[in-house]
């Protein structure tokens, strides 16, 4: 038995019952599915519904991460942006926010984080009980090529 992590890592979050909420765990699912076109090994998926700092722990060993949320206020479909450690105020044992994770894995780990990349797909309803929104699930598809593009490719594609 292998404990050897996959090089890559895919973490989407958010509340599959809150809408446009859902689309983090959504486009790691759908990612999921397409994984079979990469190598074996090369990439996990993992979801839930908010970072926590146990998380950090999934950074480890991993040649890159790509973070996948819902946004509010976004222009276009979907946003890549870079993430780097850095102490957030307010900080809990619940809910963080990407950077604040970092902050945790350089913390726990004494060494810099895997490149991480965030992926935010643009967002407009979360009632709860709502279904993702038809324009979410367009913008969902855009970012899903991205992701895809973002697993297969040896490197960092530049955010």
């Amino acid at each position: 038995m292998s404990s050897k992590v996959a090089p890559l890592l895919v973490f989407g979050w958010g509340n599959p019952g809150r809408g446009d909420d859902a689309l983090g765990p959504l486009l790691v699912e759908q990612l999921a599915s397409h994984a079979q076109a990469l190598p074996a090994g090369r990439l996990e998926c993992l979801t839930d519904f908010q970072l926590q700092v146990e998380h950090a722990l999934d950074l480890v060993g991993r040649e890159r991460v790509l973070f996948v949320d819902a946004a509010i206020g976004l222009q276009t479909p979907f946003a890549v942006s870079t993430v780097v450690p850095a102490p957030v105020a307010g900080f809990t044992t619940h809910a963080l926010a990407p950077e604040a994770l970092l902050q945790v894995y350089r913390d726990l780990e004494r060494a810099e984080p895997p490149p991480c990349t965030l992926l935010a797909i643009r967002a407009q309803r979360f009632e709860l009980g709502e279904a993702p929104g038809e324009q979410a699930l367009t913008d969902l598809a855009l970012a899903l090529a991205w992701a895809m593009e973002w697993a297969r490719l040896p490197e960092e594609i530049p955010a």
